[in-house]
């Protein structure tokens, strides 16, 4: 309990100033995130801070509700021809922020653009990917795959539309604001990487206009001065809410909390590929292990039995996480009923590390962020010794999202094992599949964020045949059976689901939504 007296301390100085902090300016929003944002590309990095700012200035065609349902957004409607044709009927009327119009050719251009941005750590490519487009019309699109794909309308709320007139602008354009055109709610005006971006209403936005003239989105990831920032009245809305404080959150009148179950999983990527791995040492000698021992599934099963995952929701996050079994968490489509937490059992990865041939364990360090998802580093800090405690002597190594994202992928996969998070971004556990445990294929845009370079042949094709049934009961079931061979198969381990936190000002109001995103037009005076 000693390790939160800062962070309490911090939270009584600082509600001493509540009672004093200034209401909300009259249409001035300030909005303090803990996730980085890398990049203004809306093409560039499929990460959830990127592609939670990119929803101010772009717009997709098929956006999500709150619960990451599907409603119309630059398409006003979208119908199956048959089972390979769709045709989607865009929205008339829409202008970029530069007063161009919006047609059809801005939607080729930007499935143009998606698999040609270079060096995108974790690629869009598998949502356009194998779609051949026609114009009907300025206002009409038919999309022709090769396959079946019942999904492509969840896949069209995950790509930005940008205007034709960017389709070859470099990443660095978007950044500067030169490219930044778009037919989203607010217009660009400041990216200060690091700190904050600013951005101006769009009096000329087709949807809902958004009760904000102005809005800044500041950059805290450190949860205690998020916390300040609210209290002291600096911002009026934060996301990541230190569960710590929430008990005396919901006893300050002037604040208020809005929480839901996120459809994000954090999780252990362990390196499946290499022969020999960086970070796994013998015991005795302090040498590089000669053979990969995480190529054993007995090794991964007994790392996965030697983590308290309710220790961990109950002690780290006060009861605000969700221990992990599969995927995503019951109530998601496709999230399989049979994959339950492993049972916290030291005595059993002892015993299946013997069986493995290491009757004395071994040495290994682990990795991680230390400021990208909530409790971050104290997860790190707690798997450690469980690891430990089972014959794994285990050295911890958190770091700066940053520096860890930028070795942590292609081409460096610098890591042993290492911790990260997944938000499906399509509400379905056909995301987690193709992009962390699909065998890596650039061509269909499979694995762009495999870290661990898992392989399985079996859940490859059931996923390939899931894709591609337009049936919804037998799509569900492949589902359900790819996600348990890799999960039963460790091609990751996973630890818990987020549940996601919003605090803000007692005079407004914010649907919580599951895919953690905060979007300033949807908060409202209350």
């Amino acid at each position: 309990m000693s390790r939160r007296i800062p962070k309490v301390a911090a939270f009584l100085v600082a509600s001493a100033l509540v009672i004093a902090a200034p209401a909300v300016r009259a249409q001035n929003l300030s909005v303090a995130v803990g996730g980085i944002i890398t990049s203004m590309d809306p093409h560039y990095h499929n990460l959830g801070p990127n592609n939670n700012i990119a929803q101010y200035f772009f717009d997709r065609l098929v956006h999500f509700d709150n619960q990451q349902r599907p409603i119309p957004g630059l398409a006003e409607s979208w119908r199956a021809i048959n089972d390979t044709t769709w045709e989607f009927k865009l929205r008339k009327g829409v202008k970029f922020h530069d007063g161009s119009d919006f047609d059809a050719e801005d939607v080729i251009a930007s499935f143009k653009r998606v698999p040609w941005v270079p060096n995108s750590p974790s690629s869009f490519t598998a949502m356009v990917r194998g779609i051949e487009v026609t114009v009907v019309d300025p206002h009409t699109l038919v999309f022709k795959t090769p396959a079946p794909r019942p999904l492509l309308p969840l896949d069209m709320a995950i790509v930005n539309i940008i205007s034709r007139k960017s389709v070859e602008a470099p990443t660095a354009d978007f950044n500067a604001g030169k490219a930044m055109n778009g037919t989203g709610p607010y217009r660009f005006k400041e990216f200060v990487p690091g700190d904050r971006v600013v951005m101006e209403r769009n009096p000329n936005y087709w949807g809902e206009k958004s009760p904000w003239a102005t809005v800044t989105t500041r950059i805290v990831n450190n949860p205690s001065a998020r916390m300040a920032a609210l209290l002291s009245g600096d911002v009026q809305v934060i996301d990541q809410v230190p569960t710590a404080d929430i008990p005396r959150l919901k006893q300050n009148s002037n604040l208020r909390l809005e929480s839901v179950t996120s459809n994000r999983l954090i999780y252990l990527h362990i390196d499946h590929a290499r022969d020999v791995t960086p970070f796994a040492f013998d015991k005795t000698s302090g040498q590089p292990l000669a053979k990969n021992p995480l190529k054993d599934h007995r090794v991964r099963e007994a790392l996965s039995k030697a983590i308290n995952r309710k220790a961990i929701a109950d002690r780290i996050f006060d009861g605000q996480a969700i221990p992990a079994g599969g995927l995503l968490p019951d109530g998601f489509f496709g999230a399989s009923p049979k994959l339950k937490p492993d049972t916290f059992d030291t005595n059993a990865a002892q015993r299946l590390l013997r069986e493995a041939g290491f009757p004395k364990g071994f040495k290994l360090t682990i990795h991680g962020p230390n400021d990208r998802y909530p409790e971050d580093g104290k997860v790190l800090q707690a798997i450690g010794p469980m690891f430990t405690r089972a014959g794994v002597d285990t050295a911890v190594q958190p770091m700066p999202w940053a520096t860890f994202v930028s070795q942590a992928g292609a081409p460096n996969y610098a890591f042993s094992v290492m911790l990260v998070g997944w938000g499906s971004d399509t509400g379905e556990t056909s995301s987690p599949l193709r992009s962390l445990l699909a065998t890596p294929n650039r061509e269909l845009g499979f694995g762009a964020s495999n870290r661990g370079r898992y392989s399985n042949p079996k859940v490859d094709e059931i996923l390939g045949k899931a894709l591609q049934t337009v049936d919804t009961g037998a799509r569900e079931k492949l589902l359900f059976e790819a996600s348990e061979i890799a999960v039963r198969d460790y091609g990751l381990i996973p630890l818990y689901y987020q549940v996601n936190l919003w605090a803000m000002r007692s005079n407004l109001t914010y649907k919580a939504r599951t895919d953690e995103y905060t979007l300033a037009h949807f908060i409202k005076p209350r």
